[in-house]
């Protein structure tokens, strides 16, 4: 399987990610019943998310992974808690912590995981430098 990986251009996620995330943020505060911290908190991680997957789009399998589970997770109420499990595998740990690393070998998930910290890292400089401005 031949992969065409574009590089990452990180600036322009940034901004990407910024503009779906601020949307987002405004359809939220918009909203009714959001009083609850809780809810808040969730709303907002999922919306913090979901603008990064939207803004990576669906050239990665993070991303696509992330936001298959946003539809899903629409579509199907969420009954019960989910149960962790302890494992000494670091593979398999990783493949838990990258969204769709289940499926990958372990050469495309190194890369895809590589992707997923560098996105991350985008999106915490985007949520700081938010908080920045918008602080007194």
């Amino acid at each position: 399987m031949t992969m065409n990986i574009q590089p990452l251009n990180s600036s322009a996620i940034k901004t990407r990610f910024a503009a779906k995330f601020l949307q987002a943020m405004k359809r939220l505060s918009k909203r009714r019943g959001m009083k609850d911290r809780y809810k808040r908190y969730r709303a907002t991680r999922a919306a913090a998310r979901a603008s990064l997957a939207a803004a990576v789009g669906p050239e990665r399998a993070w991303s696509r992974a992330v936001l298959r589970r946003i539809k899903k997770r629409r579509r199907l109420s969420r009954k019960g808690g989910l149960i962790a499990r302890t494992t000494t595998n670091p593979r398999r740990n990783l493949r838990g912590l990258v969204p769709g690393g289940k499926g990958m070998d372990y050469c495309s998930l190194l890369s895809e995981t590589a992707h997923y910290i560098t996105c991350l890292q985008a999106q915490v400089q985007v949520m700081k430098d938010i908080l920045h401005l918008s602080s007194p």
